[in-house]
Order: C-alpha cells, then structure tokens, then sequence
C-alpha cells in the first residue's frame, strides 16, 4: 500500500494541526505502510525524522488553484500512490487512484458572506461536491460537521465517518514555575485576564466579546484584562475599532500567534478562557484550554457542544449580555471554577491523537482491500 497525503497546509493554524499530528501518530503506529508526502519545498527535507517509510514529493501548485487539478493528479501519478488523502475538501476530479477527503466543516455554506466574491463561494460548494462524490470515504471531525455535509451535499450517512481531532500533549503538562514567570513578565500581563485563541474573522465573533467585556469591567472588575491570541488585529479593523470605541485599548492586548510552549504557559494563567464563535467544525482551542484546566465560556452553538459537554459554561454566542454573564459566574464563583477545573480535566482526556489516527490508518487499510 502507497498513500499520498497531500501536506502542503502543514503550516497552517488549524488544518496545519489536522496535518501535523497525522504524521506524527502515522510514524510512530505504522512503520509498514509506504507513504508519500505532497509538501512545499521547505519541508523536503521533514521525510527523515518520520521514518524510512516516508518520502517527499514537492508540490508547488498553489492551494485552491487551477493549477493544482492538474499538478497533484500528476504527481500522484509518477509517484504509484494507491490510496490518496486530500486533508481539506480539495480532491481534483483526474486523481488517478482511490481516494478519501476529510471535511473539516461547512462554513463556507453556511456564511458565504465572509467570502471575498461570488465566485470563491461558487468553488468552495463546487470542490465540496466534487470531493463528496469521488471519495470512497469522507471523514469529518464532529457529528456537527457531518450532518451539515450530509444536508448540504446529499451525502449517504454511511460514506461520512466522524474521527475527532485532539490535543497536543503539551497542553496536558504543567508548565515550569519558571516558565509561568517567564512569560507573564514578558507580555506584561495583567494578575487577572480572560483570553481568546484562534483567528479574528468575523464569524469567531469578537466584536460581541468586546461588548462583553466592557459589560464584565462595568460591574465592577475593571482589574481584568482581555488577552487575544492568534491572527493580528491589521486583519480585522473593525474589531480594533471595537477596542478604541470603548477606550479599551488599554486593557486589550493583541499577541498575535504564539508557539504552542507559550499558548499552554497563558492558558495556564487566564483565570477564563472564552470561545464565542458562532460556528466551529470542532473547536480545538477551548478544549486545549480544558486540557489546561483553565474554565471555559463558549458558543452553545455547532459542535461546541458536542466537544465541550458539560465540562464548560455554554452561552448563546448571539446575546453579548450572556457572554458576560457567563464569564461573570466563572469570575465570582471559585466552587464553579473548580468544578470546571475538574470536568476539563476528564472531558480533554476523552480526546486522542493516537487513537484518531489508528482509526484513520484502518480506513486506509479498508479502502485498499475494496475490490
């Protein structure tokens, strides 16, 4: 059995994660298996440190371009791959051998209005419908994810198979005395802070999280902070107009993205962290946040939910008023943050890199004994 995985997004914020933790487990469960790794040429070089069963292709095609319906087909070609992995929904239509796509979610249906124009909406439900039809399996990361694809594409239930993402394994650890001192002295940080980790765009719904804040501040905790981690605030200006509005600017730090050393030390340190998106395939941060033992407010919208159970305060992501008063009953309520301290605990423990991915390495095995 050859498999091509296609890793050109390993860099990327969230899908990279999907990408990096697959290879990772792969190399440690399957030493058997030959697998062939589409990357950029920076990472050639990334085949020696997995294993004499991994070696690279380079693949310059552009994601989410013309020129890659026809490039990767090739380079799977010349390659003799037997089964392909496309970890997004792009799968081009002359992929010459079997193939399974995972999904991640629907949000390019489901809010159209944060693409650019027309025409990327058209491509993304057009790349979606493709990969659902040419798959011999589809895998998604929550039954949120998989009953939008099902209604959207009138996918068969049975071809739609939900493997959860998981957590680094760092965040399971507890940071250094020293660490912890590092990094709150490097960034300054307020004695209390709430925190956010991800990107900026419109549908993580930041700008009602600001509201919030200054709910939370007005009734009478204006000693705590509001820490942003993840995309830069330039990609967003009407959320940083937001902050100046309520002369918040002040009180709001922006970090931009940080090394998962450092985002396992802040999660550590925020007394809350809060995840008001109104639509998450899965929604790795907060459970990451969890696996922190830091209590969590988020969306009780999409797969939220579903990830979080009851081991976090879910508040309706529409209703800025219930945001803060979700944050308001972790912040005055120390019994509430130890029981959340103690259900993030277990609940992050039910989610596993390895056995996610041993569950991926049997689909590919099934798919491969398919007549």
């Amino acid at each position: 059995m050859r498999v091509a995985i296609d890793i050109r997004k390993l860099h990327d914020f969230g899908i990279g994660t999907y990408v990096r933790n697959l290879l990772h487990q792969l190399s440690r469960i399957d030493r058997e298996t030959e697998y062939v790794l589409l990357c950029r040429s920076r990472d050639t070089g990334l085949a020696a440190s997995l294993g004499e069963n991994f070696r690279t292709v380079t693949q310059r095609a552009p994601n989410y371009s013309i020129r890659e319906q026809l490039m990767v087909p090739l380079s799977l070609g010349r390659a003799g791959a037997t089964l392909f992995h496309a970890p997004h929904y792009v799968l081009p239509p002359l992929t010459p051998c079997r193939a399974i796509v995972t999904i991640h979610d629907c949000i390019h249906l489901r809010f159209p209005q944060y693409l650019p124009n027309r025409l990327a909406y058209a491509y993304a439900r057009a790349q979606i419908w493709s990969a659902t039809r040419r798959a011999r399996r589809v895998l998604t990361v929550s039954q949120a994810s998989k009953e939008d694809i099902v209604r959207f594409f009138d996918v068969p239930e049975s071809k739609v198979t939900v493997i959860p993402n998981a957590i680094d394994e760092r965040f399971r650890q507890s940071p250094s005395d020293a660490d912890l001192v590092r990094v709150h002295e490097r960034y300054q940080l307020p004695e209390r802070f709430i925190m956010y980790a991800g990107n900026v765009k419109p549908h993580k719904n930041l700008e009602r999280l600001i509201d919030a804040f200054v709910a939370v501040r007005s009734r009478g905790f204006d000693n705590v902070g509001l820490l942003l981690s993840g995309s830069a605030v330039s990609q967003y200006a009407t959320l940083r107009r937001a902050v100046h509005r309520h002369n918040l600017h002040k009180h709001v730090r922006f970090l931009g993205y940080q090394t998962t050393e450092t985002l396992a030390v802040l999660y550590r340190l925020a007394d809350v962290f809060v995840f008001p998106s109104l639509y998450e395939g899965f929604g790795l941060s907060p459970l990451e946040a969890l696996a922190s033992g830091t209590p969590v407010v988020a969306s009780n919208v999409s797969s939220l939910p579903e990830v979080l159970g009851d081991a976090a305060v879910l508040v309706d992501p529409l209703d800025a008023t219930a945001i803060a008063d979700g944050i308001m009953r972790v912040l005055e309520d120390a019994d509430l943050r130890a029981d959340l301290h103690r259900r993030g605990l277990a609940r992050a423990g039910r989610f596993s890199w390895e056995q996610s991915v041993e569950r991926i390495r049997r689909i590919y095995a099934e798919i491969e004994d398919e007549s």
